[in-house]
């Protein structure tokens, strides 16, 4: 039931359009206001840190959580959880060693979905926000610590270098397929065939949709039309 029951519930999670919902409660579509998008960054541009940092969390949640509950009910034997939440035992499916794969196939496919709900979600038409909050929690919720420093590094320095956040978050996707590798070959497991290869594969997968929704973005920085980064503190 693990198999099916988590990446339903990380579709239905990264599905709820938060920045839509905070947007209204300040009696606006946000789908009318700047870029059109419903996510964080948008939010923040429009209306304000305060809502733009909560919808920020809000969406990073809808990744962090189902990927912890796969991980806590999905768990390869020998493997600690990071985040481990104490449920019953009866709950948990174990694979061993040799099944890893099965596993961690799982434990992705639950991630992907998370961030495909928060992208493609029916509520909205089958549209939202372009995934950088939400797939910034699956991560957090499935990679090492160290790693996620790293890539919030990354991002905040082509951030304050470029003032754009376009910029920031489109190299921070494209580094993180390498730091998965480099993260990999550093701890020993490319060297003794133990590496997470659907890790591999689906950061290259998330790097490459979080390019794509930036297509736009893209084009507006070759015909220099991208604005940098403004906040509007008026609203909160």
């Amino acid at each position: 039931m693990q198999l099916w029951f988590c990446p339903l519930l990380a579709f239905l999670l990264g599905s709820i359009p938060c920045g839509l919902l905070i947007a209204k409660t300040h009696g606006i579509d946000i789908r009318r206001h700047g870029s059109g998008n419903i996510g964080a960054t948008n939010v923040l541009r429009v209306i304000g840190k305060k809502s733009g940092t909560a919808c920020f969390l809000l969406d990073a949640m809808k990744g962090f959580i189902p990927v912890v509950i796969a991980l806590n009910l999905i768990r390869i034997t020998g493997h600690p959880v990071q985040v481990p939440l104490g449920l019953p035992e009866a709950w948990i499916s174990s694979f061993t060693a040799g099944d890893a794969l099965k596993a961690q196939l799982a434990h992705i496919f639950t991630a992907l979905c998370a961030i495909l709900g928060h992208n493609y979600s029916p509520w909205v038409g089958f549209k939202g926000g372009k995934g950088m909050a939400t797939s910034a929690g699956v991560l957090l919720g499935i990679y090492p610590f160290f790693g996620i420093v790293l890539l919030a590094l990354i991002w905040l320095g082509l951030f304050l270098i470029t003032r754009y956040v376009s910029v920031a978050s489109i190299g921070a996707a494209a580094v993180l397929p390498l730091l998965t590798l480099w993260g990999a070959w550093h701890h020993g497991r490319i060297q003794d065939g133990t590496w997470n290869q659907p890790l591999f594969a689906f950061t290259v997968a998330i790097a490459l949709l979080a390019i794509w929704k930036h297509r736009s973005n893209i084009q507006r920085l070759r015909a220099g039309t991208e604005h940098r980064f403004v906040v509007k503190s008026k609203r909160s």
